[in-house]
């Protein structure tokens, strides 16, 4: 399955390409093991900073005399640090390479774990959840995405879907390992287990599946889009993203904590509700996997779309769930399945949108907000269900949040239809004109001043291209 995966023909975008580059026909067999490699560098990653903390919290919290929410409160700090150092991340990747950050926040991982496992007081227990913060940012998928960018070529998107089919495991593997091995050796020793698996298995798995430095640009790289010939992206276009992104990363933490709850509120029992949240994970690698079956040949763009449709649909179902318990399952299947799509589409669409030139910097500017609201989204909340209104006003809530992110992702999908219809404009005026008027070539690499940042074409380029230039 990995294989025909990563090594199948790319995807329609970029096919004809990728047929022009006999040179790297090593890649699909190069990718065939890079991905499994970094997949559980994802697994290990995910499991240990990110999951185990719902196993090992209450432990943590009787062993040093914390209260739970001051546990919590430490991990959400280190939500907040990952956000607030993503975009320096992602530029170390864009000028670096992945191998160097990534085997770096394999360390800090390991590091991290150990301040944790041996802190007897509050102030190292904090202290290390914000090195697992940092190191969350350099080895969760924002980073890992960037990395596989730089190797992938034509075929980064199957090999993103790949990618996400193994951090989709995560929580599979490391909740039952977090409990046995709890119980077993106590979350000190946990912990300590944790911390070795990043040294003697992440750390060797990266060295093995990137390359030591940046690689030039692959041989069968599609043509970028004319707003990544510049730095990072700024403008509207990227506003509109980020606040879609943003806003789609509360309601998925928010569901996280307060989902079950939101269960029972709609009629069901407890043991009904956790088997409905029980359903999500299943969904999320089911989802990925229909996606590559039947939609890796559609444009991300229109992929985003359906998962941000679904998404919102999702919860009206969530909200119209009482009294029909139905519903609240088909709510669990369908957000499940668009939750597993989502992650692909935030790796793929920057990419589509943006291009790969600085797909890191792209990355590590998205993922902040979205840190700082996957880390706030669970207390604030509580804080807006505590006037007496229960989880029924829950599923209301997280509707219209998500209907703002697809209005904010369609909004950002408009703004760049305009530019590339001004492109498209400005491409067509005829060569004869002054040599003083706007001249703008049809490819962004024959406009000497670059494109603005936001993807509109500038008044700086004098120079027309040649006929055969503009040839495709």
């Amino acid at each position: 399955m990995l294989r025909l995966i990563v090594a199948s023909h790319p995807s329609s975008e970029t096919a004809g390409e990728a047929s022009a580059a006999p040179a790297a026909g090593s890649r699909p067999a190069r990718l065939a093991l890079a991905v499994p490699a970094l997949g559980v560098t994802q697994i290990i990653a995910w499991g240990s900073l990110y999951y185990s903390i719902a196993v090992l919290a209450q432990p943590m919290a009787h062993s040093l005399g914390l209260s739970l929410p001051l546990v919590f409160g430490a991990f959400s700090a280190s939500l907040v640090a990952s956000g607030l150092v993503a975009p320096w991340i992602g530029r170390a990747i864009d000028r670096h390479g992945g191998r160097p950050v990534l085997a770096c926040g394999a360390v800090l991982g390991a590091l991290a774990l150990g301040m944790i496992a041996l802190a007897r007081e509050p102030v190292l227990f904090f202290a290390g959840w914000m090195v697992a913060g940092v190191a969350m940012a350099a080895t969760l998928y924002d980073a890992a995405f960037a990395a596989l960018s730089q190797i992938a070529g034509s075929r980064y998107r199957q090999a993103l879907t790949a990618l996400t089919l193994f951090g989709g495991f995560a929580s599979t593997v490391f909740w039952p390992l977090a409990w046995q091995l709890e119980d077993a050796l106590g979350w000190r020793l946990t912990l300590a287990v944790f911390a070795a698996l990043h040294l003697a298995v992440s750390l060797p798995l990266i060295r093995f599946a990137l390359p030591a430095h940046r690689p030039e640009a692959p041989l069968d790289a599609a043509p970028q889009p004319a707003a990544a010939t510049s730095a990072t992206p700024a403008g509207m276009a990227f506003f509109w993203l980020a606040a879609a992104f943003t806003l789609a990363a509360f309601v998925f933490s928010a569901v996280g904590a307060h989902g079950v709850a939101a269960l029972q509120a709609s009629g069901l029992d407890a043991d009904a509700a956790i088997l409905a949240a029980s359903l999500i994970g299943p969904m999320q690698v089911a989802g990925r996997i229909v996606e590559y079956a039947f939609a890796r040949h559609l444009p991300a763009r229109r992929v985003g779309l359906a998962a941000f449709a679904t998404l919102f649909a999702s919860l009206l179902l969530l909200w119209g769930a009482e009294g029909a318990p139905r519903l609240a399952f088909a709510f669990a299947l369908a957000y499940g399945a668009a939750n597993g799509v989502m992650t692909i589409v935030r790796g793929a669409v920057p990419a589509e949108l943006f291009g790969k030139a600085a797909y890191g910097a792209v990355m590590g500017r998205l993922a902040r907000p979205a840190f700082l609201a996957k880390a706030s989204a669970p207390l604030l909340v509580s804080l807006m269900l505590a006037d007496g209104n229960g989880y029924e006003a829950l599923p209301p809530l997280l509707a219209a949040l998500m209907a703002g992110g697809l209005l904010a992702y369609l909004a950002a999908l408009a703004v760049l239809a305009r530019h590339a219809s001004e492109r498209a404009r400005w491409g067509e005026r005829p060569t004869n004109v002054r040599a003083s008027g706007p001249t703008v070539g049809a490819g962004a690499a024959s406009d000497p001043a670059g494109p603005s940042t936001d993807g509109r074409p500038t008044r700086e380029s004098t120079a027309q291209p040649s006929p055969k230039e503009r040839t495709p």
